[in-house]
């Protein structure tokens, strides 16, 4: 599998989580000059909300979630305010997504859902 279909899988994943608690996917990949959502959803008390799905194959370098650094928040922030005109509270989250390969197949090991994570 190369870089792109795990990052699929891994937001596939992400979104059938969240689906099974509730939450109604709205849109995916969603993309403008200033940056990309991964996942855009409502959940279930009726919040937007805004979710970068981070898919790794191991911690060795540090929780997936680390990696959604200050300029990346900045990006997401900015194409969010772009999608609803600021409209209502908006809240940010992170799906972090652990995989590994089997018989040349992603196999997903765990999924963590950090709510209002920036």
């Amino acid at each position: 599998m190369d870089k792109r279909e795990i990052g699929i899988s891994g937001e596939n994943a992400a979104c059938a989580f969240l689906s099974k608690k509730g939450y109604l996917i709205e849109r995916r990949n969603f993309r403008l000059p200033c940056g990309e959502i991964d996942i855009i959803a409502m959940d279930t008390d009726g919040c937007r909300v805004f979710i970068e799905v981070k898919t790794r194959k191991n911690r060795d370098f540090g929780n997936a979630s680390e990696f959604v650094d200050y300029r990346k928040q900045e990006k997401i922030r900015k194409t969010a305010m772009a999608y609803c005109g600021g409209d209502g509270y908006l809240r940010f989250d992170i799906v972090e997504v652990y995989y590994s390969i089997e018989d040349n197949r992603m196999i997903i090991d765990e999924i963590n859902h950090i709510e209002d994570a920036f």
